[in-house]
């Protein structure tokens, strides 16, 4: 963890987990964001894209964003889902990388990845993997994806460097990294980046 990290990383790990935990096995509960299809149509996807996918694999999700605006993902390109969650937009990359691609979904959340790898058997896709890791820690050997993408992930980071180091790690020479997120462009007080609920409410 670097000098300027304001939070304790792994209080902070506990309680994002908490928090996703919760959404993975109740995700119709009430929560400060939106979630599932509701938060997929505010976000821009396709319903196209959203209409044929399963409940599993779409009623957890609570991204911020919609990466897949900014490049659709080309057939047999590998890519890596930063906090994957329950696997929604790994699934969205799936699609686009078809068969002949590869994706990888790391989530830190167990409930998450339980669900994500019972959608991705449903869905047969049999080119997508679920891994167990962080963000800045990603079990992904260096340069072996095309593309990274993540969705409102990055923000709870308490290293984004490291976070964005282990992104770069990841990706191969002219790779691309796709994610959508939180930003303040305002200075925080230091008091209010060490209130872990501040991060994650």
């Amino acid at each position: 963890m670097t000098d300027d990290v304001m939070v304790d990383r792994d209080q902070l790990r506990d309680q994002v987990r908490d928090k996703y935990r919760m959404v993975a096995t109740e995700p119709g509960g009430a929560y400060h964001f939106h979630t599932g299809r509701r938060a997929a149509a505010h976000l821009g996807y396709p319903a196209e894209v959203v209409d044929d996918m399963p409940d599993a694999a779409v009623e957890s999700f609570a991204g911020v964003g919609n990466p897949f605006v900014l490049r659709t993902l080309e057939p047999g390109e590998p890519a890596v889902d930063v906090g994957s969650g329950g696997g929604f937009d790994t699934f969205v990359a799936a699609d686009q990388v078809r068969p002949e691609g590869r994706v990888i979904g790391v989530d830190m959340t167990t409930e998450m990845l339980a669900e994500a790898t019972r959608a991705a058997a449903e869905l047969g896709h049999h080119h997508v993997e679920m891994r167990e890791g962080y963000a800045e820690d990603l079990p992904v050997e260096d340069g072996w994806a095309d593309v990274v993408i993540s969705n409102g992930v990055i923000n709870l980071c308490p290293d984004k460097q490291t976070a964005f180091a282990e992104i770069y790690r990841a990706l191969r020479p002219g790779g691309w990294l796709q994610f959508a997120d939180i930003a303040n462009g305002n200075r925080v007080p230091a008091e209010a980046m060490r209130d872990i609920d501040l991060w994650t409410d």
